[in-house]
C-alpha cells in the first residue's frame, strides 16, 4: 500500500470508530426552574427565592445510560433593612442576584410505561453576580449536583418532565446547597 492509501484507510477506520461512539438517542429539555439562593452568601437572612429557566440535552449511549449537559439561570431580589452608620437611621436596600450553573454528568434511567424515572450526578461550574446597596459583587465556583426526576409520555417524542436536584457549590468563600425544582417540556430523538 502507498503513503495516500493508508492514509485514506486510517481515516476511514477512525471515522467508523468515531461513529460508533455518537448516541444513538437522546432528549431535550427545556422549562421552569425554582431554586434558593443567597445574596453575598453571608447571614442567615441572606436568602432569596429566585426563579427561571432550566435546559439540559442527553445523549443516550444505551437505553438506559446518559451523558447529561445542563444549563441553568436562576435569578431574584430581596429587600434588607440596612443601619448607615451612628446613629442607625434604617433604610431600605434591595439587593438582587443573577445564578448560572453549567453542569456535565452521567444519568441513568428505565422506561415503565408512559413513566421514565431518571437519577443524575452531575458537575461543574457556577457563576453568580449580586449587587444592591451600592455594592457589587461575583464570584465562580466549582458545583455539583445529585438528583432526579420523572418524564411522563405526553405524545410520541413529547413528554412532560418533573425534576429536582440539590446543588451543591463554594461561592464568595462559603459553601451552600440549594434545591432546584424544575418542570417542563421533554422533546425525545
Amino acid at each position: 500500500m502507498q503513503g495516500p492509501s493508508k492514509l485514506a484507510l486510517f481515516f476511514f477506520v477512525c471515522t467508523g470508530l468515531g461513529m460508533a461512539q455518537l448516541p444513538t438517542s437522546g432528549n431535550a429539555f427545556v422549562g421552569y426552574s425554582y431554586s434558593g439562593a443567597r445574596v453575598f452568601a453571608s447571614g442567615s437572612n441572606s436568602g432569596i427565592n429566585a426563579n427561571g429557566w432550566e435546559g439540559s440535552v442527553e445523549g443516550k449511549f444505551f437505553p438506559w445510560i446518559g451523558v447529561v449537559a445542563d444549563l441553568d439561570w436562576h435569578y431574584g431580589g430581596h429587600d434588607f433593612t440596612a443601619c448607615t452608620p451612628a446613629p442607625c437611621i434604617p433604610r431600605i436596600v434591595t439587593v438582587n442576584a443573577s445564578r448560572h450553573d453549567l453542569l456535565f454528568g452521567p444519568r441513568a434511567s428505565i422506561s415503565r410505561g408512559r413513566y421514565t424515572p431518571f437519577a443524575e450526578l452531575l458537575l461543574g461550574l457556577m457563576h453568580q453576580t449580586d449587587s444592591g446597596g451600592g455594592i457589587s459583587n461575583s464570584d465562580t465556583g466549582f458545583a455539583f449536583a445529585v438528583g432526579g426526576g420523572v418524564d411522563y409520555k405526553l405524545i410520541k417524542g413529547v413528554a412532560a418532565r418533573l425534576q429536582l436536584d440539590s446543588i451543591h457549590n463554594s461561592l464568595f468563600g462559603r459553601s451552600q446547597s440549594n434545591l432546584r425544582i424544575s418542570t417542563g417540556v421533554v422533546f425525545k430523538f
